[in-house]
């Protein structure tokens, strides 16, 4: 495939006929590739597209967690941004799972950077990453019990009285 052949149909089609089942949906926001993949199939994706001679997916941009409380057993789950250097094209995988059970296959084994990142996506949303050589805290305080990006809190102090919100636009 040159770099021109290397479209978002193509790319899609051939990880389908690969993966089967292991694909949820697809969608193209800005242009960019961006697929749902079973939680047990992410590993094994991400591993082919780094070692498939065609695309040549060999960089791990972004790993990050995502709270959407709204979505029954699909509360919490991770984003991946993957980047082929030499096709210039870059592909997201998102991955959901329930708050009750969040826990996914490490790729540190795949991406040595995936290190630093699934620490601190475990961190602040509580995502388990099995495999992984040393998931701790990374950022916020070992005695912490609680995991601060979850949106499980409220935003402001309801019971604060100095604060008078026809000075904040509401």
């Amino acid at each position: 495939m040159t770099q021109n052949s290397l479209t978002n149909e193509s790319v899609f089609e051939r990880i389908k006929a690969q993966f089967g089942e292991g694909i949820l949906a697809m969608e193209e926001p800005y242009g960019m590739l961006t697929l749902e993949v079973k939680p047990e199939t992410v590993h094994d994706l991400v591993k082919w597209l780094k070692e498939d001679d065609k695309f040549q997916v060999s960089f791990l941009t972004l790993l990050g967690g995502i709270h959407y409380p709204e979505n029954t057993g699909k509360e919490l789950g991770v984003n991946y941004h993957l980047h082929s250097l030499v096709h210039n094209f870059r592909i997201r995988l998102r991955a959901y799972f329930p708050i009750e059970n969040p826990e996914i296959d490490s790729i540190t084994d795949i991406h040595t950077c995936a290190n630093w990142m699934e620490r601190e996506t475990y961190d602040f949303y509580g995502i388990q990453f099995k495999g992984h050589p040393n998931l701790v805290r990374i950022l916020n305080e070992d005695t912490m019990d609680y995991f601060p990006m979850r949106k499980e809190y409220h935003l402001e102090d309801a019971t604060r009285e100095d604060k008078d919100d026809r000075f904040f636009g509401r």
